[in-house]
C-alpha cells in the first residue's frame, strides 16, 4: 500500500463527514474511524521495515524550480507520531461520538479533525523542509476551526484569534529560518540537509537561521514567553483539548526540535536557548496548573510544563536526554488524554468543571475516578506507571549535566522542584473533585458515563500501567528507532521500572514529599497569586492587538490623505533617494558595447517624440488636444519599431494606438472639455523636479543596460523556430508555440476584463452633455457622408488586409493579435460613420459569444495536443499542395491565432460598442427626430 495514503486519506476524507451530513451520527462516526484505522494498518504494514533500519520513502515532483517537492518518509520519529497521532486521534473520534451534542454540528467537528489530523502527518512525514512547513500552517489554519468551533462563544473566538496569531507569526518566522538552512544546504530535502550539518553550524547565518527556527518550535508548543496563548485554547470542545494537547499541535513544535536535532543540536547557542526555555516553561507551566480552579486551565498548564520539560532535555541533547524526551512525548500523550477526557466526562455529568464547586464525586462517579487516579499518578510519576520512569530518566539528565559551570546545580534543584509541582497539582486534580468533602448539588447529578464513553480513558490508563510495568517488549523497538533518528545514531535503550537506589529515586521522593506539602500549603499560594488577578493573558493579547490596530488606523490616517499627487510624489521621492547615489557616476555604467551613431531620422523622430511629450503634459487641461499629442507619441514609437527592423511591433503598436484613441475618445465623451486648474505654481514647480530627475534615472539605466553587453536567448528562438514551430516569423512563433500558454492566459484576462466592462457599462447611466464645444445639440448633428462613404469601401479591404495578415502571420509579420485588431478598426470606422443603430442592423453579431469561441479554440487547439502524447499547445505543422495556390505550408498554430483573432475582435468590439451604445441610450428624444 502507498505511505501517501497515510496523510491523503484524513486529508480528503474530511469531505465524507460533510456530505453525510444527513445521515445519523452513528454512520459518521463509523466512517470517519475508517480513515484513520486505514492510515493504522498502512502504518503497520510498513513498521516492521522502519523498525529494521530502513527508511520507507515516497517522491512526487512538485515545483522543482523552487526546491519544494511532495517528498514524504518514515523514518522512528515519524513512526513514533503517526503511531500517536492516529491511534489517539481514533479514540478522540470515539469519545466526541458521546461528548458532542445533538445541537453541535458532528460534520463539521469531524472535518476539521480530520483536516486537522491530516496536516499533524504531514508534517511528522515531510521529507522536504518546505512541504513540512506548507503542513505546518494547515495545522493553523485547522486549528483555528477547532478552537473556535463554538463560535457562537466570544472567549471560542478570541481563543482561537490568540493561537493563529501566534503560531502563524511564528511560522513565518520559521520559513525564514527553513529558506536560510535549505540555501547553505543547497536543498531543502532532509537528507541533505543533514549531511551538511557541520557546513550549516559553522556559517554565518547560523546564528539567524536557529533563532528563527526556535522562535517557530517554541510558539507552537507554547514555550515561554509564549505560553500565554494554550490555556485559552481551552474554549475548544474537549475532544479537541485532548487530541491537540497529547498527540498533535503543541507537539508540533517538540517535533520540529527533535527533527532538526543532528543539524542544529550540538552548539553553545542551541544548548543555552533550549535548555534555559524548557526549564522556564517547566516551573512557569507548573506554577500556574497548581492556581488553576478550571480542570482544563490546570490540564493545560500542565502541558505547558510537560512541553517545557521535555524542550529542556532536547536541549542538553545527549543520547540518555533524547531517550527520556521521546519516552515522556510517548507518556505524556497517554495520560493528557485521558485526563482531558476524563475532564470532559465530569463536565458533561456534572454541568461544570469549576473545582471549586466540585468535591466528593468519588461515590457517584466511582468509574471515572479510579481511571482518573491511575493517569493522574502517572502525570505526577508515581510508580509503577509510565511517568515515574520517564520522570526518573529525566530527573537522572538534570543531576548529570555539568553544562553551565558553577551554576550547574540550579538545574538539578528547579527540576526536582519542578517535579514537586506535578504531584501538587496532580493531587490537586484528584482530591479536591472527587474527595475533599460531601458532594454539593451541580448544575446536574452527576454519574459515570456510558461505558463507550469510558472505554478510551481505560486504554489509556491500561497503557500507562503497562509501559510503567513492561516497558521493554511495548515500547523498546520504537523508542530505538525513534532515538536513532533524533541522534543519527545508533541506539540501544534499556528501560526498567527499577534503576535500585540513586541519586534520580531521591529526587523523585523528595518531590513527591515536597508536591504533598505544596498541596497541603496552596491556600498560601492562592493567597500570593490573588495580587495578580487583574492579569490575563487573553485581554492584555486583546489589548496589544487594539493597540497596534489604533495606531495603524492613526499611522494610515496621516499616509492616506486622499491625494494620489501626494502618493506618486513619495513613492518618486523615495525612488529618487535610493537609485541616485548609486547612478551619479555614469562612467561606472557604460558598458562595452559599441554605441550607434545618431542619424538625422532617429534626431528628428527623437524631436518630434519629446516635443509630442512636451506638448501632452502642458496642455493636459484640454483633454481632447492632449489626446492628440498623446497619439503622435504612439505613432513616433510605432515608426521607432519600424525604423529599428521590428515590422511586427510598429505594426501591433500603430494598430493599438488607433484602437486605444478611439476608447479614450468615447471615455471623454462623456467629461468635461475642459479641466480646471489642479495645481499651485509651487506644486507644479515640484513636479517637474520630480519628473526630471526621475527621467533622468530611466534615462541612466537605461544607457547602462543597452551598452552592457548581456546574453540574448534569440538564437535559440532563430534556430527552433521554424523546425520546432514550422514557422520564420521568429516573433508569432513564439506567440503561438514557446509561449502559447503565455498567449492562452492572456487572451483570457482580455475576455474576462471585456465582460467586466460590458457589465459595468451595461446598466451605467453617465453625464451626457447635451451640445458639442461650438453650441450645437448632438442629436441634430448628422453622419458626415464623405465619413460614410469613405468608411463602406474601406471595409472590405481592412478585412481583406486582415485575413491577408492573418494567413501569413506565421511566417512574416503578421499574426491573429494584428489581423484582429484591423478587422476591429474596420468595425469601429462604421460605429464613427454610420451610427450603432445602423451597424446593428447590419451586423447583428454577438460579440460576447465570439469572444468565447475564440478563447475555447485557442484552449481546445492546446488539448489536442494531448490526443498524440504531446505537451500542451505543442504545434504541428505540415506542407500541402493545393489547386491554383500551390505548395502551402499548414500548422495547428494557425488553429490557435484563429482563437486569438476571434476574441480580440469580440472583446475590443464588445468594449467599444458598449461605450457607443451608451450615447443612444440615453439620447435625449425630440419630436420630428
Amino acid at each position: 500500500m502507498n505511505l501517501l495514503i497515510i496523510i491523503m486519506a484524513p486529508l480528503f476524507g474530511a469531505l465524507l463527514p460533510l456530505l453525510l451530513k444527513q445521515t445519523p451520527r452513528l454512520i459518521k462516526t463509523g466512517v470517519t474511524l475508517l480513515i484513520p484505522l486505514t492510515g493504522i494498518a498502512i502504518l503497520l504494514s510498513y513498521a516492521p521495515q522502519t523498525l529494521s533500519g530502513n527508511i520507507p520513502k515516497h517522491f512526487i515532483e512538485w515545483l522543482p524550480s523552487i526546491g519544494l517537492d511532495f517528498a514524504i518518509r518514515l523514518d522512528g520519529l515519524s513512526l513514533l507520531f503517526c503511531s500517536l497521532i492516529l491511534g489517539i486521534g481514533v479514540l478522540i473520534i470515539g469519545y466526541a461520538h458521546y461528548y458532542l451534542s445533538y445541537e453541535d454540528d458532528d460534520s463539521r467537528f469531524y472535518a476539521c479533525l480530520l483536516l486537522f489530523m491530516a496536516s499533524m502527518l504531514g508534517i511528522v512525514m515531510a521529507d522536504n523542509i518546505l512541504l513540512m512547513w506548507a503542513f505546518w500552517e494547515l495545522t493553523s489554519i485547522s486549528s483555528f476551526l477547532l478552537i473556535g468551533y463554538w463560535f457562537h462563544s466570544s472567549d471560542a473566538r478570541r481563543g482561537a484569534r490568540m493561537a493563529l496569531a501566534t503560531t502563524g507569526a511564528g511560522g513565518l518566522a520559521l520559513l525564514a529560518g527553513l529558506l536560510i538552512i535549505g540555501n547553505i544546504a543547497g536543498s531543502y530535502q532532509f537528507d541533505d540537509i543533514v549531511a551538511s550539518a557541520d557546513v550549516i553550524k559553522n556559517h554565518e547565518y547560523y546564528t539567524a537561521a536557529l533563532v528563527l527556527l526556535l522562535l517557530g518550535a517554541f510558539t507552537k508548543s507554547a514555550q515561554f514567553p509564549f505560553q500565554f496563548w494554550l490555556p485559552h485554547a481551552m474554549a475548544a470542545p474537549t475532544p479537541v483539548s485532548a487530541y491537540l494537547h497529547s498527540a498533535t499541535m503543541v507537539k508540533a513544535g517538540i517535533f520540529l526540535l527533535a527533527r532538526f536535532h543532528p543539524v542544529m543540536a550540538g552548539t553553545e547557542l542551541w544548548l543555552t536557548i533550549v535548555t534555559v526555555t524548557g526549564l522556564i516553561t517547566m516551573l512557569v507551566g507548573a506554577y500556574f496548573a497548581l492556581l488553576k480552579h478550571d480542570l482544563k486551565g490546570l490540564l493545560a498548564f500542565s502541558t505547558v510544563s510537560h512541553l517545557g520539560l521535555i524542550c529542556m532535555l532536547l536541549g542538553v541533547g545527549s543520547q540518555a536526554a533524547v531517550i527520556a524526551a521521546m519516552f515522556h512525548i510517548i507518556n505524556h500523550a497517554c495520560f493528557k488524554a485521558a485526563l482531558f477526557m476524563t475532564a470532559g466526562i465530569i463536565d458533561h455529568e456534572s454541568g461544570t468543571r469549576d473545582m471549586r464547586k466540585l468535591q466528593g464525586l468519588m461515590g457517584l462517579m466511582p468509574i471515572t475516578a479510579t481511571l482518573a487516579m491511575v493517569v493522574a499518578a502517572s502525570m505526577a510519576g508515581i510508580p509503577p506507571f509510565n511517568g515515574f520512569m520517564s520522570k526518573e530518566l529525566f530527573l537522572d539528565q538534570a543531576a548529570q549535566q555539568h553544562l553551565f559551570g558553577g551554576l550547574s546545580w540550579f538545574v538539578p534543584v528547579l527540576a526536582t522542584v519542578g517535579a514537586a509541582l506535578s504531584v501538587a497539582y496532580s493531587i490537586r486534580f484528584i482530591h479536591d473533585v472527587f474527595f475533599n468533602g460531601e458532594y454539593k448539588e451541580l448544575p446536574k447529578k452527576p454519574h459515570d458515563p456510558p461505558r463507550m464513553m469510558s472505554a478510551p480513558v481505560a486504554l489509556l490508563a491500561l497503557l500507562c500501567i503497562a509501559i510503567g510495568l513492561a516497558p521493554m517488549p511495548i515500547v523498546s523497538e520504537l523508542l530505538n528507532s525513534a532515538v536513532t533518528a533524533v541522534t543519527n545514531t545508533q541506539t540501544n535503550v534499556k528501560l526498567s521500572l527499577w534503576h535500585g537506589f540513586n541519586i534520580p529515586l531521591l529526587m523523585s521522593a523528595i518531590a513527591v514529599v515536597a508536591g504533598i506539602l505544596i498541596y497541603i500549603a496552596r491556600d498560601q499560594l492562592f493567597t500570593f497569586n490573588r495580587q495578580f488577578d487583574g492579569q490575563d493573558a487573553k485581554h492584555n493579547f486583546e489589548r496589544i492587538v487594539q493597540k497596534a490596530s489604533d495606531a495603524s488606523s492613526q499611522l494610515f490616517d496621516k499616509l492616506d490623505t486622499g491625494s494620489l499627487q501626494r502618493y506618486m510624489a513619495f513613492v518618486l521621492i523615495s525612488v529618487i533617494v535610493i537609485l541616485l547615489p548609486s547612478l551619479i557616476d555614469i562612467s561606472a555604467l557604460t558598458g562595452s558595447s559599441p554605441q550607434q551613431p545618431i542619424d538625422t531620422v532617429s534626431m528628428v523622430g527623437a524631436i518630434v517624440l519629446i516635443g509630442a511629450a512636451f506638448g501632452t503634459a502642458t496642455l493636459h487641461r484640454n483633454r481632447f488636444v492632449m489626446l492628440m499629442m498623446l497619439s503622435v507619441v504612439g505613432l513616433m514609437v510605432s515608426l521607432a519599431f519600424a525604423h529599428f527592423s521590428a515590422p511586427d511591433l510598429a505594426m501591433t503598436q500603430l494598430v493599438v494606438e488607433v484602437v486605444s484613441i478611439i476608447l479614450m475618445i468615447l471615455a471623454l465623451f462623456f467629461m468635461p472639455q475642459k479641466t480646471n486648474r489642479a495645481s499651485s505654481g509651487h506644486r507644479v514647480f515640484r513636479d517637474i523636479i520630480i519628473a526630471s530627475f526621475i527621467g533622468g534615472i530611466v534615462a541612466t539605466l537605461n544607457f547602462a543596460i543597452l551598452t552592457s553587453p548581456a546574453e540574448s536567448i534569440s538564437d535559440f528562438f532563430i534556430a527552433n523556430a521554424k523546425t520546432g514551430g514550422g514557422g520564420t516569423n521568429v516573433v508569432n512563433v513564439i506567440l503561438v508555440d514557446f509561449r502559447g500558454f503565455d498567449t492562452l492566459g492572456e487572451i483570457t484576462v482580455l475576455a474576462i476584463a471585456a465582460a467586466g466592462i460590458h457589465k459595468l457599462l451595461n446598466k451605467l447611466k453617465p453625464f451626457m452633455p447635451s451640445s458639442d464645444v461650438d453650441g450645437r445639440p448632438w442629436h441634430r448633428i448628422k453622419h458626415p457622408l464623405m465619413l460614410t462613404n469613405v468608411a463602406n469601401l474601406i471595409l472590405p479591404m481592412a478585412m481583406v488586409v486582415a485575413v491577408y495578415i492573418f494567413l501569413r502571420g506565421h511566417n512574416l509579420p503578421g499574426g491573429g493579435f494584428i489581423a484582429g485588431l484591423i478587422a476591429a478598426s474596420a468595425m469601429i470606422l462604421q460605429y464613427v460613420a454610420n451610427g450603432v443603430d445602423w451597424v446593428k442592423e447590419r451586423f447583428n453579431i454577438n460579440y460576447q459569444s465570439l469572444m468565447s469561441i475564440g478563447v475555447m479554440t485557442a484552449a481546445l487547439t492546446g488539448l489536442g495536443s494531448w490526443l498524440f502524447n504531446k505537451p500542451f499547445l505543442t504545434s504541428w505543422f505540415t506542407y500541402l499542395d493545393w489547386p491554383v495556390v500551390g505548395k502551402w505550408e499548414f500548422a495547428t498554430a494557425l488553429l490557435f491565432d484563429l482563437g486569438v483573432f476571434l476574441t480580440v475582435i469580440g472583446a475590443t468590439m464588445m468594449i467599444l460598442s458598449n461605450f457607443g451604445k451608451m450615447t443612444t441610450r440615453h439620447r435625449p428624444t425630440h419630436e420630428g427626430n
